[in-house]
């Protein structure tokens, strides 16, 4: 650990703030990083719609002050509360799942992915990330001595995967549907859950989701999947998106283009700034710029793993492991569609997309990380310590000999 560093986690510490400094500063990194890309990347965008090129520069940067505000209370609100809310606040994400097929739903591009009310919108989906991963992590917690049994471990979380899929990919939303099920299904190994039982699990909601990709009514799913082959083929139809993204990594070279500079941005990637922002950040910054940023992600997933092995219970480290998982997730998928090495799907890029439910929802996920690493830093009460501390003040004070320990 360097000087700075030190430096920096002693001024936190002297105002009374304790918890990893290292991964409070990448997520700063990765959100000023983000605010600077967006508006990169979405200024031809914001001319061409006549809404004034500073448009996203604005509300991204609204967005970014808003989480790091929720990320700084969340730092100071104890972990153990979102125990015992786990079950309402899993409810009250069903709940929301559940709203998006009432007239509260707004949809846009053919998928009812938001609730409206009012001007104001956000995304259920984005929601129940966070409310499955304090549910999985209390219900491991309590049943900890039932979780490799069938009955108390296996089947209500096999049956928590089943609501949450139906509900999301019903929007439709397969890849906020996977991701969700991914991050229980990560949990629960972690939490200890029957081998053979999570295997089975997986091989069934592999044919499941083969299967509805086969099935699926408007054929866009087997269209990705059987295109993701070959991009170009259909260049100007329903890849033109994943094309563009693949030329503009290719225009980057080494070093890129330079900030700023990116072709691609000008009207040919369509909304760059959110799915396929890491397309512009390979041409105007190229591989040295990509790698960087693969540097930081890596870096902060590192310091979120530290945060989970580190956390004082278990309950505590379930939670930091769930976060991990679903950090790591949306940083795989992202890059491997834009890259064109996954299938198209339409997941953010963590911290650096444009997207307020997303923003929110990462760093209050760091705030929770961060209140963690807080407690996991806070000195264990010993009362033996203390026991042995107050006989042996007796004894100096009769001038009888301390023990070994007073020493």
């Amino acid at each position: 650990m360097g000087d700075r560093e030190k430096n920096g986690e002693n001024l936190i510490k002297s105002v009374g703030v304790r918890g990893d400094f290292f991964l409070l500063v990448l997520v700063l990194i990765l959100t000023v990083f983000g605010v600077i890309m967006v508006f990169s990347a979405s200024y031809y965008g914001t001319i061409d719609a006549n809404i004034g090129p500073y448009h996203y520069l604005f509300r991204s940067a609204f967005w970014a002050s808003a989480g790091f505000v929720f990320m700084i209370a969340l730092m100071f609100v104890p972990y153990k509360i979102y125990r015992s809310l786990a079950p309402f606040a899993l409810v009250g994400g069903i709940l929301l799942l559940c709203a998006l097929f009432t007239p509260l739903g707004h949809t846009v591009n053919y998928a009812t992915r938001w609730i409206k009310v009012g001007s104001t919108t956000f995304m259920p989906g984005e929601i129940v990330k966070i409310t499955s991963i304090w549910f999985v992590a209390w219900y491991c917690t309590k049943y900890r001595r039932q979780i490799r049994s069938f009955k108390r471990g296996t089947l209500p979380i096999a049956a928590l995967l089943i609501v949450n899929f139906i509900l999301i990919y019903m929007q439709p939303n397969l890849s906020t549907a996977l991701i969700v099920c991914g991050i229980i299904l990560a949990m629960f190994f972690f939490a200890g859950g029957n081998i053979l039982h999570i295997a089975g699990m997986l091989g069934a909601a592999g044919g499941i989701v083969f299967a509805l990709i086969l099935t699926n009514d408007g054929g866009e799913h087997k269209n990705r999947l059987m295109g993701y082959w070959d991009p170009f083929a259909d260049a100007q139809g329903e890849f033109y998106q994943l094309c563009q993204s693949i030329l503009a990594l290719g225009a980057g070279g080494v070093t890129g283009a330079g900030p700023g500079r990116s072709v691609q941005k000008a009207l040919y990637l369509p909304e760059a700034q959110n799915d396929f922002i890491f397309a512009i950040i390979g041409e105007e910054l190229g591989f040295i710029g990509c790698i960087a940023l693969l540097i930081v992600y890596l870096l902060l997933i590192w310091r979120c793993m530290l945060v989970a092995l580190n956390a004082p219970d278990r309950f505590a480290m379930l939670t930091a492991a769930g976060v991990t998982v679903m950090l790591a997730l949306q940083v795989v998928m992202n890059i491997g569609v834009v890259t064109g090495l996954l299938p198209p799907t339409g997941v953010t890029l963590p911290l650096v997309s444009y997207g307020g439910n997303a923003i929110l929802l990462f760093m209050g996920s760091m705030g929770i990380m961060m209140n963690i690493s807080r407690m996991s830093e806070r000195p264990p009460r010993n009362k033996k310590k203390k026991k042995e501390k107050k006989r042996n003040r007796k004894l100096k004070a009769a001038g009888a000999p301390q023990t070994e320990a007073a020493v």
